[in-house]
């Protein structure tokens, strides 16, 4: 079995589903007493969300990649970055490290590419819905059409994440916010899915709650870091 290096802490929220998930898996695919091996470093995410929103990005690059490398001196066989946002420096973090990065995108995409979707929502942080480093990657590397909410559906699903997920939060009239949101994603834009593009969304939606397909990346990734931990 591979060693799993787990770069979070962005929220430790979502970390926490992280590290269940990856040892569910692994307990399910082996059976027994077996656990994942895992090397984690999670970081102040108080330190990193004031960086976010001054835009620093090359500190933040700076600080991921020193953790990275900490994570590699761990004896990591590869590194997950357990944030949809963060993806955003993965770029210049894998210039810093010899083992390579497991993408959040690809893990999700190549699942859209399996089921068959053609045209997705995607939902996340600001910096994940309204730059091209996640969306860009879809769309160019899998060919599939991402579409993502309005600037004021985005300010509002950024402000669920930050004032509430990521404080571990669950609101039901935010649920109905996200459903609101995704609904007129599905009736408007003719999107067949959803990608919950940031770590916290699960928390408040699941499927049940629309009538499309989701694609929750938390999960996808995690399976996706079994899955390569386990390849001989």
């Amino acid at each position: 079995m591979k060693k799993i290096g787990m770069l979070g802490g962005m929220s430790w929220e979502s970390t926490h589903t992280y590290y269940k998930l990856i040892n569910e898996e692994v307990k399910s695919k082996l059976g027994g007493l077996h656990s994942a091996k895992i090397m984690l470093s999670s970081v102040d995410f108080d330190e990193i969300e004031k960086l976010q929103h001054t835009g620093d990005w090359d500190k933040l690059a700076l600080i991921l990649s020193e953790e990275a490398k900490a994570i590699e001196a761990g004896h990591a066989d590869f590194l997950i970055i357990c944030t949809n946002t963060m993806h955003k420096v993965a770029p210049l973090i894998e210039k810093n490290i010899n083992i390579p990065i497991l993408h959040i995108a690809d893990a999700t995409a190549y699942q859209l590419q399996d089921d068959g979707i053609k045209k997705v929502a995607l939902l996340g942080t600001r910096f994940t819905m309204s730059e091209d480093f996640y969306k860009q990657r879809v769309i160019d590397n899998f060919g599939i059409e991402v579409v993502v909410p309005n600037d004021d559906e985005q300010t509002l699903i950024h402000d669920i994440i930050y004032q509430e997920l990521c404080l571990g939060k669950v609101k039901n009239n935010s649920r109905e916010v996200y459903k609101k949101i995704i609904k007129r994603l599905e009736v408007e834009e003719g999107v067949e899915g959803v990608i919950l593009g940031c770590t916290e969304i699960a928390m408040l939606i699941e499927a049940s709650d629309v009538d499309i397909s989701i694609y929750d990346t938390t999960q996808l990734h995690a399976t996706a870091a079994v899955t390569k931990a386990l390849l001989t």
